[in-house]
């Protein structure tokens, strides 16, 4: 069977252990691609951790002060010398995230690209599981061309995620987009 057309069920498979389970992530965070790392909120909560890591750019995929967000923004890190980027996803089925791709995709590569290749982005939301992980895969399915499944299986071998239906759904659009594109 070709790549065309897979389902959210058929991604769900790739996330789940040999029970059917999902496991949440055993660490706060995991280099996921090189030059990217993929956690939760303590990480970007620590400027001076991410400096240490060498992280040049953060990704807040869960911008806003509700509880399902990470209260940091541009003066968060005023100092730091870390550029930062938000958007206030939420971690919801109906939650259009794919408006986000290509903004999101277009700052991890000029985070990776930044200082002659030398940058490192860290992409977080609360949990490192579900917004942030979504928009990783896009990343790798928009400026690599894995197809969906390769990249949720990429990101999936590094870090245990478990983006919800509604974000699954949405990249197996992109990846019909990114297929049809592909024919023409």
């Amino acid at each position: 069977m070709s790549d065309y057309g897979v389902s959210v069920q058929q991604l769900n498979d790739l996330l789940t252990d040999e029970n059917g389970d999902f496991c949440m992530p055993s660490k706060d965070f995991n280099q996921v691609w090189p030059g990217i790392l993929l956690g939760n909120e303590s990480l970007a909560l620590s400027v001076r951790r991410l400096q240490q890591l060498g992280v040049t750019h953060v990704l807040n995929a869960a911008e806003g002060d509700s509880l399902m967000h990470v209260n940091t923004g541009t003066t968060f890190y005023t100092g730091s010398g870390i550029i930062y980027h938000g958007i206030p996803a939420c971690d919801t089925d109906h939650y259009n995230l794919s408006v986000h791709f290509e903004e999101c995709a277009d700052f991890i590569q000029e985070a990776l690209e930044y200082k002659e290749g030398t940058g490192k982005v860290y992409v977080h939301c609360q949990k490192g599981y579900s917004r942030s992980a979504s928009l990783v895969i896009a990343y790798l399915m928009l400026r690599h061309r894995l197809d969906v499944r390769a990249a949720v299986s990429t990101v999936r071998e590094r870090r245990e995620i478990g983006p919800n239906d509604g974000f699954l759904l949405q990249l197996c659009q992109l990846n019909d987009r990114l297929k049809d594109e592909g024919k023409s």
